[in-house]
């Protein structure tokens, strides 16, 4: 579930909700799966503390800072290295389903390959939240094997609040996937995760 979309300012405008804010990173890469299957993008996801896959950052307080000032601490700490983020790199703010009264703010940015390297390394090497607020850094597998593995099985994992749909969006939006593989593997995923008796 996504929950309801509203506008940046009618956001900032709820001072009795919480306010947390996420990043997708993405950048374009030559690498190919076994030499063969090209990757082509590469989109980094994390396993939370939790056990939930989820975005890099957290709650900020529009009351004294910003939301790109506040993503960008909150990334410092997530992925030890500072990303910075700007108002252009802003996408949309969802009234969370769960829990209530908060707001969440999703930012996409694209970066180059080497520099996304140099996060995963940093994520693990220099991160204050690694091996406690955040367990990993993991990329999204953006390939469907013939048996079903790479999205679909990623998608039929659990994830955090509304990330799953920031996620799909996302792909769609920047147009990583083609819109008929990315169906496919919603589908795909939505009949593992109704197997394992889970909601969609």
């Amino acid at each position: 579930m996504e929950g309801q979309e509203i506008t940046r300012e009618a956001a900032l405008s709820r001072e009795d909700h919480k306010h947390a804010c996420h990043l997708l990173l993405y950048a374009d890469t030559g690498a190919k799966l076994f030499g063969k299957i090209p990757i082509k993008h590469i989109v980094l996801m994390q396993m939370r503390f939790d056990g939930l896959l989820g975005f890099p950052g957290g709650l900020v307080k529009p009351s004294e800072e910003s939301l790109e000032a506040g993503l960008t601490r909150e990334l410092q700490e997530e992925v030890g290295v500072p990303v910075a983020v700007t108002a252009d790199d802003y996408v949309s703010s969802h009234l969370a389903p769960a829990p209530p009264c908060l707001i969440t703010h999703f930012y996409t940015k694209k970066i180059e390959e080497a520099e996304l390297i140099d996060i995963e390394r940093a994520a693990v090497a220099t991160a204050a939240d690694h091996g406690l607020e955040v367990l990993g850094m993991v990329r999204v597998p953006l390939y469907t094997l013939r048996n079903g593995g790479g999205l679909p099985w990623f998608l039929s994992h659990s994830f955090i609040s509304n990330s799953r749909a920031q996620l799909l969006e996302a792909l769609q939006r920047l147009g990583l996937v083609p819109l008929r593989a990315l169906e496919e593997a919603v589908r795909q995923a939505d009949v593992r995760r109704a197997d394992q008796g889970e909601p969609h």
